[in-house]
């Protein structure tokens, strides 16, 4: 086990607490493992009534995957064929088929950042999730931004939320915050940062079997305090502008609203890939039609293509490595993106036999 990720057992409940504060509690191929091996161990066991995972920083819970990792195994072999990259992406997808089909209550603690593979660690099944927010909770899907897409199981819980919300939140990797994370559909629960701690004390002194009721009258007084969704408010605008039938009748039509929403919007798409953002789309229009093990392995071919193209490599190179926040996209315009470079990252790589996240299901 690495030293980031703590685990323990209160009453019946195994908590987990990522303690790699530094990185913002990012994912290493050893944090995946570690974080497979205890929630497996704990589904079959007994005496394990549910699981809550937190951090040991009231900064994040967790920020994503490591991107200077995946810099770093992408440059080590021609077209980014590291086995640990390999490895990094079959096991972080497998980890959240996991979650996702957690048998237990699974409370993920959202406070302060949660993006894109802290998503996937927090996103779980709808029957036994319990996801909390704070006022500090900064959740994103930012892939685009760095030349990728919204993996971890993005294609399932984005191309399930209401009406284009989960293409604002795909193609924009913009972030909100707990109001608008509890309208979206991607937390359950709001709990003033200032009474973490005492839900945490709740945790360790509660039965296991007890847990969710518990959590939920303890969050019970604080519903309607996470303040107004932006998103809500902006609802009708959204999915009039998102629900255009390509990336670049989005932005013209965005480009037709002069409301500060729409323009923030608009400029975050002028930064981002263009290449990726057709693919997101399309990759929203398949997952809806998946369930999470299918669109898990529709992401683990994608994620392939993608190294092999370049694209996150350069996105990382620029907004990570370099910093010259100047990624050169290949193709750098909308006008040069066609439908046969989309339809490339969607193209088998192995046979249904091969693929390395063949034996998942449901």
């Amino acid at each position: 086990m690495s030293t980031y990720v703590l685990h323990r057992v209160a009453d019946r409940t195994g908590i987990i607490t990522l303690d790699r504060p530094k990185a913002l509690n990012s994912l290493s191929l050893q944090m995946v493992r570690d974080l497979t091996a205890i929630l497996e161990a704990w589904r079959d066991d007994a005496g394990i009534d549910a699981v809550v995972i937190g951090s040991s920083s009231p900064k994040a819970l967790c920020a994503g995957g490591d991107i200077r990792f995946f810099h770093e195994c992408g440059h080590a072999t021609p077209m980014g064929g590291s086995a640990l990259l390999e490895d990094f992406f079959t096991e972080e997808y497998a980890l959240n088929h996991l979650i996702h089909l957690y048998p237990k209550p699974y409370v993920a603690l959202m406070d302060g950042v949660v993006m894109g593979g802290g998503m996937g660690i927090a996103q779980g099944g709808p029957d036994c999730r319990i996801r909390i927010v704070t006022e500090k909770t900064k959740m994103a899907m930012p892939e685009v931004n760095i030349g990728l897409f919204p993996d971890v199981g993005g294609s399932y819980f984005l191309s399930r939320a209401p009406g284009q919300l989960g293409n604002y939140l795909g193609l924009t990797g913009l972030t909100i915050g707990a109001a608008d994370a509890l309208y979206v559909g991607l937390a359950d629960l709001f709990v003033p940062h200032e009474q973490m701690a005492a839900l945490g004390a709740l945790i360790d002194a509660t039965p296991g079997a007890q847990l969710r009721e518990a959590i939920s009258n303890f969050a019970a007084p604080f519903a309607g305090q996470s303040g107004s969704s932006e998103l809500a408010a902006a609802r009708a605008d959204i999915d009039r502008h998102f629900g255009a039938p390509s990336v670049a009748a989005i932005m013209l039509s965005l480009e037709g609203d002069d409301s500060a929403f729409a323009q923030k919007a608009l400029a975050a798409m002028r930064q981002r890939s263009p290449l990726m953002m057709c693919v997101t789309r399309e990759l929203l229009v398949r997952g809806a039609g998946l369930d999470v093990a299918g669109c898990l392995r529709m992401e683990r071919t994608m994620v392939r293509h993608n190294f092999e193209h370049g694209e996150v490599l350069e996105g990382v190179r620029a907004l990570v490595i370099d910093k010259d926040n100047a990624p050169k996209w290949n193709p750098p315009t909308l006008e040069q993106v066609s439908e046969d470079m989309v339809a490339r990252f969607f193209m088998p790589v192995w046979p249904d036999s091969a693929h390395p996240l063949r034996h998942l299901q449901g």
